[in-house]
């Protein structure tokens, strides 16, 4: 079974067209990784898929129930905004930039969305956040406010926010690029520990190494388009498609 599953995803912005007809299907407890040159789509498709933008053409499934939208006599209709954000519940996301709230500790962060979202008791989701920073590495930062965080920190924190959410899927919005790279490890190693515990992930990401080594699947994308797919010790070692060699030699 298919967790996500994209047919034929278009998105325009004024007259470009950003997504031109994107299939993906990823299954539960898989990890894909999307690839590509900048303005690719990739980040515009992560956005889609829980419905930050609302795609223009095709359809988007998660868990078997298409995103945004709810299909009534073989037509999709958008869901008011209060739906949309239920849906969400599911989806973890983690952005380049951190999205921290400035004046909340790390542990306050954490416990924002299960308090306020899923009407959790603060004791019971106070409990859950310290043992999520845990697992994340940052127990000992739990009173920290962000700014006394380094960006890994912040990023890290970003991660144990989602996971408080319990998503069945977690996006990944090139997590480690607004990073010193002196940092990216320590998120990277985060990402691993996520992807062996079977977390059904879509990564956004420069950061090969990673995609060698955790992805089942990468696909790459050009001008919104899938150029090429596969299990990456394929796609990254011996690319059949031209955009996917010249794209991978310049970046490793």
């Amino acid at each position: 079974m298919s967790l996500v599953r994209a047919v034929g995803v278009r998105k325009r912005f004024g007259g470009t067209e950003v997504l031109r007809g994107v299939d993906l299907e990823v299954a539960q407890g898989q990890v894909v990784c999307l690839l590509g040159p900048s303005g690719a789509g990739k980040s515009t498709f992560l956005r889609c898929v829980n419905h930050l933008e609302t795609i223009d053409e095709g359809r988007i499934w998660v868990d078997g129930q298409p995103v945004g939208f709810v299909e009534r006599g073989g037509k999709l209709h958008e869901l008011r905004e209060r739906d949309v954000a239920r849906q969400r519940r599911g989806i973890g996301m983690v952005f380049q930039r951190f999205n921290l709230f400035p004046h909340r500790t790390a542990l306050e962060n954490v416990v924002e969305g299960p308090v306020r979202v899923l009407g959790e008791p603060k004791r019971e989701a106070a409990g859950r956040a310290r043992a999520l920073l845990e697992r994340v590495g940052l127990a000992e930062k739990a009173d920290a406010y962000p700014h006394q965080l380094s960006g890994g920190q912040q990023q890290r924190v970003a991660i144990a926010r989602a996971l408080a959410m319990r998503p069945k899927l977690m996006l990944f919005d090139e997590p480690t690029s607004a990073l010193d790279p002196e940092l990216v490890g320590e998120v990277l190693e985060v990402m691993v520990d996520l992807a062996r515990e079977g977390m059904t992930m879509i990564v956004v990401t420069h950061e090969i190494g990673f995609a060698r080594q955790v992805a089942d699947e990468v696909v790459f994308l050009v001008d919104g388009a899938v150029v090429e797919s596969g299990p990456p010790a394929r796609v990254l070692e011996n690319p059949r498609e031209q955009r996917t060699r010249q794209f991978l030699s310049k970046v490793l």
